[in-house]
């Protein structure tokens, strides 16, 4: 969809109401809160869910995919949008459609109605969260002021998934299932109406937008998931499970020739080169592949096998919030003094840890012996990686492409979670299967459940030591890593 060449760069547009960065940066963090808390705010509701609508244990992991997948496989076209329309506008209209599919969700009778709800989400939360990101260089001079914003930022990215752990358990407790979606309609309106007051808008790019790659990029990684999905249910033979994965690898690979072919891509092959960012990537896709699976299952631990009811498993995971919201503070404050590398090191061993540690879950397991201290050290190891992953990655990118590097950053993070939970679900389905099989003739649901749970967390660790692979011998930033300030493309951090 091309634009006329005619176009000219429009001026940023100042916010009526003048500069108050307090209630800038609110309205940007409570944007990207309300986008990422989404993603797990449902899980504690799920099997209410699966009561009410008739989901499967399978299908029910769909209820998360359906939105990470539109959210993660749109993310670079909803980053091209804002670089092309204008930041500010962009993320109206990403708040307003997302609230919008947020009422239908709350409102659907099937589970058709709510997968398709959830997936209309997805689209509204990957037109807002990278313009989000982008406008914090809008709105805050580089430096020590978009540092501390930065910090907040990623507290709130970093954090949100554990919010959303605990809202969720709250709304499900106290109202119903479907208040974890009704809960964004009126966070959404009065976000749409502050933007245009407190917000300044970004710079305009003449350009178009590359729907055919977004499209084979978003179609892929759905009928790779789908693939791992199926296997869980019908195994590596099933004639759907290989069309699935033979779908996935024609379509990605025809989305690398069109990037590569393409005059203005909304993933520019050419970012890779960059050893730092490409590292940085690959760390953000495998821990938040770890993490996505460590949600899901553990939520079903903490209710099904502790008895705890959903309030009360949201505030289970409260101290891992409070853990990710210290240590990215302290991460953010202390890069200039020691630089990014030692959190990257420091937060991968720490999630390893976490990971390893959590392993040891058994049917007798309490939540402080055994859930309390790895979901902790979980959380300090993520908010020590957020903000040097983040300032990593999208430094020295041109200003045209701001929007794409920031877009390309959080794919790697919801399309890393969407991946690594279905193949934690296939490894879970799979142990499951052969512990229900050596059991016979009177199989233990529960311990069937915690042997399947276990395998699928050690299976997480792998995803977990490629991230401290990559942090010990590929990235390797210099300026960036102490950020010395250089000039700053427009909707990026530049640190060397």
């Amino acid at each position: 969809m091309a634009l006329p060449k005619t176009v000219a760069r429009t001026a940023p547009a100042q916010a009526r109401r003048g500069q108050h960065p307090g209630i800038s940066l609110a309205v940007i963090a409570t944007t990207q809160l309300m986008v990422v808390l989404d993603i797990t705010i449902v899980n504690i509701a799920l099997p209410h869910i699966s009561t009410a609508l008739r989901f499967s244990p399978t299908s029910l992991s769909w209820v998360l995919n359906a939105y990470t997948l539109t959210f993660g496989g749109l993310l670079l076209l909803g980053g091209r949008i804002g670089d092309i329309l204008g930041r500010r506008p962009t993320l109206i209209a990403g708040v307003l459609l997302f609230s919008f599919a947020s009422l239908l969700g709350g409102l659907s009778t099937s589970s058709g109605m709510l997968l398709a709800a959830r997936s209309l989400q997805g689209i509204g939360g990957a037109v807002a969260s990278p313009t989000a990101f982008a406008l914090i260089a809008t709105n805050f001079k580089e430096g020590p002021a978009r540092n501390r914003a930065f910090g907040v930022y990623s507290a709130v990215a970093g954090a949100g998934g554990a919010i959303g752990l605990l809202l969720g358990g709250i709304l499900t407790s106290w109202l119903s299932w479907r208040w974890v979606l009704f809960v964004n309609v009126p966070i959404g309106l009065a976000l749409a109406l502050l933007a245009p007051l407190y917000i300044n808008d970004s710079e305009r790019h003449p350009g178009h937008f590359d729907l055919p790659g977004a499209l084979s990029a978003t179609i892929g990684m759905v009928s790779l998931v789908y693939g791992f999905i199926r296997a869980a249910q019908s195994g590596w033979t099933d004639t759907w499970t290989l069309t699935a994965f033979a779908v996935a690898v024609v379509l990605l690979a025809l989305f690398l020739v069109i990037e590569s072919r393409t005059e203005q891509p909304i993933t520019p092959l050419r970012m890779f080169r960059n050893r730092n960012r490409w590292g940085s990537y690959v760390i953000m896709l495998c821990l938040a592949a770890a993490m996505f699976g460590i949600f899901f299952f553990m939520t079903q631990f903490i209710q099904d096998i502790l008895g705890f009811s959903p309030i009360r498993a949201g505030l289970g995971f409260l101290p891992m919030s409070v853990a990710i919201i210290l240590a990215a503070q302290i991460s953010a404050r202390f890069q200039v003094r020691v630089g990014a590398r030692p959190f990257l090191l420091l937060g991968t061993v720490m999630i390893t840890g976490g990971a390893f540690w959590i392993t040891q879950l058994d049917v007798h397991s309490t939540y402080v012996g055994g859930v309390l201290g790895p979901t902790v050290i979980f959380g300090l190891g993520m908010g020590c990686i957020f903000v040097p992953v983040m300032l990593t990655a999208v430094s020295g990118v041109a200003p045209h492409e701001a929007g794409a590097a920031t877009g390309l950053l959080n794919t790697m993070q919801q399309v890393g979670g969407s991946l690594g939970l279905a193949i934690l679900v296939t490894v879970f389905a799979t142990a499951s299967r052969n512990a229900t099989k050596a059991q016979l003739p009177h199989p233990n649901s529960n311990e069937v459940f915690v042997h399947g749970m276990t395998s699928a967390f050690e299976a997480a660790i792998a995803f977990t030591v490629l991230a401290l692979l990559m942090a010990l011998f590929v990235v390797r930033p210099a300026q960036a890593a102490r950020g010395e300030a250089t000039p700053v493309a427009e909707g990026t951090i530049q640190h060397g």
